[in-house]
């Protein structure tokens, strides 16, 4: 493999790592925004907001974190063939069938950006009592649609090299 595409490759890895670990520890602000949605239902009057930010906390965490969770290899796969096959078998139909999950974060980087857009110039706020804007959220779901995009890359390229009998790097 070329040198930029390993540098490449190596690049998009540290990213979604650091952003991971990020996704990871927000599990903290999730936990201390439900526990003080908690404690002000049963010791006062309850906050309007806790709610939905732990709603886009949790969203956050998944779109951020969803490129982390390829990294690591936690998707889910049938095991009922792919154990049999050999490391290079394994490797092929992993770089054939990723393709299709290219497409699907295509169509849903598509459909995300005309929904920022759409956040953005016309100032969209949810509905309900706290109405927090969108945009925010939106651009945030955008980010992590990207950096699937690139993990997947990632993936492709380390699949393909595999794949051709060139091992890691």
């Amino acid at each position: 493999m070329p040198r930029f595409v390993i540098a490449y490759v190596r690049a998009v890895e540290r990213l979604n790592y650091a952003f991971g670990r990020v996704a990871m520890f927000s599990l903290f602000a999730l936990m201390g925004v439900l526990l003080w949605g908690a404690i002000g239902r049963a010791a006062f009057t309850p906050p309007i907001w806790t709610d939905e930010m732990a709603q886009f906390l949790l969203l956050g965490y998944f779109m951020i974190g969803g490129a982390y969770a390829l990294q690591l290899g936690s998707a889910v796969r049938m095991d009922l063939l792919y154990d049999r096959w050999s490391d290079r078998t394994k490797a092929a139909v992993d770089a054939v069938t990723i393709l299709t999950l290219f497409v699907y974060l295509g169509v849903l980087l598509w459909g995300g950006i005309e929904s920022t857009q759409f956040a953005l110039e016309y100032g969209e706020r949810r509905r309900g009592l706290w109405r927090p804007y969108m945009a925010p959220i939106k651009i945030i779901m955008v980010v992590g649609i990207v950096l699937m995009i690139m993990q997947c890359t990632a993936i492709f390229i380390r699949d393909l090299n595999r794949a051709l009998g060139r091992g890691e790097f």
